[in-house]
């Protein structure tokens, strides 16, 4: 597949290292959103967790702390330089590389996938989502920008001026009614959607 991503060239961790307060005020919010998400599915129904495209294992550092102690959690990154710089931030943890279009994963493998930040910047979000739900049992919990307020406040803050407040690297732009439509039809039904300024996170159960 010809690809326009370039993931190797972009800074995910950026985000994680600002220490203004906006930031990490908006950043905690994102997370408490997705906690309240794993919240809303059964603990007995969370024996294996995966979350794709860890990056530099920050996010990965975090999600661990909301998941019951008996529940099996692995991570994969695209890039694989990155892969190290996640395995140190989490020790004893699986983290692997590999791609989300072709996952050497067995059907059915893990009862819930995070996929947090990820989908805007794929050449292929239906591929993307149909592999995922080949190796997904259950559920999802998916977050990506919410546009247009992604890019006035990226605009607000004097930033990516020239692409109109458009992060560099995101291909795909969704709203929250238009992620919630692709979703449901490239893997199942929303049940719960959370919009933490500026992004939209929601749970989604596989059609079966």
């Amino acid at each position: 597949m010809e690809r326009k991503a370039t993931p190797e060239k972009e800074d995910f961790g950026k985000k994680y290292k600002e220490t203004n307060f906006i930031s990490k005020k908006l950043l905690d919010g994102y997370f408490k959103s997705v906690e309240k998400l794993i919240r809303e599915i059964p603990g007995s129904n969370l024996n294996t967790t995966l979350e794709i495209g860890c990056g530099e294992g920050y996010s990965t550092a975090i999600i661990k702390t909301f998941l019951p102690n008996s529940c099996k959690f692995e991570a994969s990154e695209y890039v694989e330089n990155l892969v190290p710089v996640a395995q140190s931030r989490n020790p004893g943890l699986k983290i692997v590389q590999e791609d989300v279009y072709k996952m050497d994963r067995k059907d059915n493998s893990f009862d819930l996938v995070f996929l947090l930040e990820v989908l805007e910047h794929l050449d292929y979000p239906d591929k993307a989502l149909e592999e995922i739900k080949r190796i997904d049992s259950n559920y999802l919990i998916l977050g990506v920008p919410r546009e247009p307020i992604w890019r006035v406040l990226n605009m607000a803050r004097g930033k990516y001026l020239k692409d109109f407040g458009n992060t560099t690297g995101h291909l795909n732009h969704w709203g929250r009614r238009g992620i919630i439509k692709f979703v449901e039809k490239n893997f199942g039904p929303v049940i719960k959607v959370k919009n933490p300024l500026p992004w939209t996170i929601l749970l989604a159960k596989k059609v079966k």
